[in-house]
């Protein structure tokens, strides 16, 4: 018993190493050989796993459970973190790549490239950081000149607009949200029969703004009515 929990202990603690090791680009998005890799080296670790019985079985996802939270709780040792999670890696630093990061992360510049693009920033010279986190998600800071306008930047009052509330998907009544607004499924039906629709199941999305109970109603077909 003792020489299979060690067995499970040590494969484990091996295979979190060798993830790690592969880089956090492998966390960002799997590309095929990734995948594959990942595959591989998970099956590769059970198969050197003989579990005899229901007792074993028990007995190793119990130690993966305890390993698991212990590791969880020694992230939140700030010396520990690095070890456990990682930490971040500046990729783009005042509008100019660091190669070398790049490098060391394992993480190419098409990957970056996208990445950013999909953030909505074509132009590296416009990000003031992009970072590349412990989960392999890209973090990205643009330059001030580049932040999007706000209301806030514009000393500008914006009055709050409400909170649209799903009351009817795909025919069917959502009561729990109706409740949310404290209304019932007799003032819906009044509501969308004064909207134009006889039959609920013709609605295929239907919503209450929270302010001021404003009906929207779709019927899935291209047909969008509001009703105030």
């Amino acid at each position: 018993m003792l020489s299979f929990i060690g067995t499970v202990l040590i494969l484990f603690l091996v295979t979190i190493v060798v993830i790690r090791s592969m880089g956090k680009s492998a966390l960002a998005q799997f590309t095929p050989h990734d995948l594959t890799a990942l595959f591989f080296i998970v099956t590769l670790a059970i198969k050197a796993i003989k579990v005899d019985g229901v007792t074993q079985a028990l007995i190793g996802i119990a130690i993966i459970i305890i390993i698991h939270i212990s590791l969880s709780k020694l992230s939140l040792y700030k010396h520990l973190n690095r070890f456990v999670i990682g930490e971040p890696t500046i990729l783009i630093k005042h509008g100019k790549l660091i190669k070398m990061n790049l490098k060391k992360s394992r993480f190419s510049l098409s990957e970056l490239l996208s990445s950013i693009r999909s953030k909505g920033y074509a132009d590296v010279n416009n990000i003031q950081y992009a970072i590349l986190e412990p989960n392999g998600e890209i973090s990205v800071l643009p330059k001030e000149e580049s932040m999007p306008v706000t209301p806030k930047i514009l000393n500008c009052h914006v009055d709050y607009s409400g909170l649209p509330i799903a009351v009817v998907i795909e025919g069917k009544i959502q009561y729990r949200n109706l409740e949310l607004i404290h209304k019932d499924e007799e003032w819906l039906l009044k509501e969308i029969k004064a909207a134009g629709v006889s039959n609920i199941k013709h609605i295929f999305y239907a919503s209450v703004r929270d302010d001021d109970y404003s009906l929207t109603v779709d019927n899935g077909k291209g047909n969008i009515g509001t009703l105030k």
